[in-house]
C-alpha cells in the first residue's frame, strides 16, 4: 500500500493529523453546501471547496467521488435535516390543530433560517431534478414528510375537525409555498416593493398569517384554530 493511500485510508487530514471520518465528512459538507448554494452546481469549484475544508481535495475524492458525487450528497443532507427537525416535533402526539400549526411554523421557521436549503432547491429545479431523481434517500425523506401530514389529516378528520376533502399532498404544496416564496424571493420581492415585510416585525406577522390561511384552508368553519 502506497502512503497516498494509506493517508486516505486512515483520514489523515491537512497537516498532518488524524481526523475521523465522520467529522471529515461532515466538515465537507457544510464547506459544500454553501459553495453550491452560492455558485450553483456549474459554478462551484472542487479547488474551492477542497481549500475551505480542513482536509485535502483528494479526500474529498475519496469520500465523495466526484463533484457530481457531492452535490448529491449535499443535497440529500440537506433534505435529512429538514425532515429530521420535522421529526422532533412529535407531531403524532398532539391534537391536530396544534399539530399542523407546529408544522406550518417549523417549516416557515427552518426556510426563513436556511437560505441555502432554498437555493439548493432552487439549483436543483434549474437541473429539472436530475440529482433528486438519482437518490432513493431523498424520495424516502419526503415520503416521510407527506406521510406526517397524512396521519395529522386523518386525525383531524375523525375528530370532525378537518375538512374531508382536505388532501395532505396539496396541504404540504401550500405550506411548502409560502414558506419557500419568503426566501427565494426576498431579493426581487424587497428591491420592487421594500424591505417593510422583511423587518423582524415583517416577519413576524407573515409567519401568523401563513399559520391563519393554512389552518383555515384544513379547518372546517366554526371550529378553533
Amino acid at each position: 500500500m502506497g502512503e497516498k493511500d494509506l493517508e486516505l485510508q486512515k483520514g489523515i487530514g491537512r497537516g498532518g493529523w488524524k481526523q475521523d471520518p465522520a467529522g471529515v465528512q461532515s466538515n465537507i459538507l457544510a464547506v459544500a453546501t454553501s459553495e453550491f448554494a452560492a455558485n450553483g452546481l456549474s459554478g462551484a469549484r472542487m479547488d474551492e471547496i477542497a481549500a475551505k475544508t480542513r482536509t485535502s481535495k483528494r479526500m474529498i475524492y475519496y469520500y465523495f467521488g466526484d463533484k457530481n458525487g457531492l452535490y448529491r450528497r449535499v443535497l440529500e443532507e440537506a433534505y435529512r435535516k429538514v425532515r429530521e427537525g420535522e421529526r422532533h416535533l412529535d407531531l403524532e402526539h398532539l391534537p391536530p390543530v396544534e399539530a399542523l400549526r407546529r408544522l406550518v411554523e417549523f417549516t416557515f421557521d427552518h426556510h426563513s433560517s436556511n437560505p441555502d436549503f432554498i437555493r439548493l432547491v432552487m439549483i436543483e429545479n434549474i437541473h429539472h431534478g436530475a440529482y433528486i431523481r438519482q437518490s432513493e434517500l431523498i424520495g424516502r425523506l419526503n415520503a416521510g414528510a407527506v406521510e406526517k401530514l397524512e396521519a395529522i389529516c386523518q386525525r383531524g378528520k375523525e375528530a370532525g375537525i378537518f375538512r374531508d376533502d382536505v388532501d395532505p399532498l396539496e396541504l404540504h404544496w401550500q405550506i411548502s409555498a409560502l414558506s419557500f416564496f419568503n426566501v427565494s424571493n426576498r431579493a426581487t420581492f424587497s428591491l420592487i416593493f421594500g424591505e417593510r415585510l422583511y423587518s423582524t416585525a415583517g416577519q413576524e406577522t407573515l409567519r401568523q398569517h401563513v399559520v391563519t390561511m393554512v389552518l383555515r384552508f384544513a379547518v372546517k368553519p366554526g371550529h378553533a384554530s
